[in-house]
């Protein structure tokens, strides 16, 4: 909730006449989060690699995946040696060099205090139920070989939510913005031509 009202004062304060929020991974739960307690504040909405649930913050399920990314952080590892093991495993088999770096130095530079409160609020997220309310464009964008969102999650949430565009991207894992940022952009770009024409 909390990151949702910040983005939502954040766009008050760009005060555009359309706002379009992308969210990718946790950054689609916070846009799902916006559009459903503010949903005049968003015109059209684009989720990458995310998804409407996680879970119950006290399923047994969620509270092995806290202890399982938070173990090597307890036992003295920093977020680089941690980004280092995690982040391979969230790209593709054949991610670029280029990419995966990029995505190893983003997740090293996050706080470890900021790690562990985002990983916190994702497992508690739950916003299954309002995607039939959604009522703006809305582009629900899969990548292929995506672990953390897989694309029958993402597909299943484009049917939900009314009028959805799905559209998977061949050969990306989770971070399709920095494997294949060219066809990422495309992708963006062709929805936001088609639904809000400059």
């Amino acid at each position: 909730g909390a990151l949702a009202e910040s983005l939502g004062m954040l766009i008050d304060h760009a005060g555009a006449d359309r706002n379009i929020v992308l969210g990718h991974s946790m950054g689609g739960m916070v846009a799902q989060e916006l559009v459903a307690l503010a949903p005049g504040r968003v015109h059209g909405l684009i989720l990458s690699g995310t998804s409407p649930a996680f879970g119950r913050a006290d399923g047994n399920w969620q509270q092995q995946f806290l202890h399982d990314r938070f173990a090597p952080l307890d036992a003295g590892q920093t977020m680089a040696q941690l980004a280092a093991q995690l982040v391979p495993a969230m790209m593709a088999p054949d991610a670029g060099p280029q990419g995966l770096q990029l995505a190893r130095d983003v997740m090293a530079a996050v706080p470890q205090a900021s790690y562990r409160a985002a990983l916190q609020a994702i497992v508690a997220f739950n916003r299954l139920d309002d995607l039939a309310r959604i009522a703006v464009p809305t582009l629900c964008l899969a990548g292929e070989h995506d672990r953390n969102a897989s694309p029958s999650v993402m597909r299943r949430m484009a049917e939900r939510i009314p009028g959805a565009q799905y559209l998977c991207l061949p050969g990306v894992g989770h971070l399709a913005n920095m494997e294949q940022p060219a066809a990422f952009n495309q992708a963006v770009l062709a929805f936001m031509q088609a639904h809000f024409p400059v």
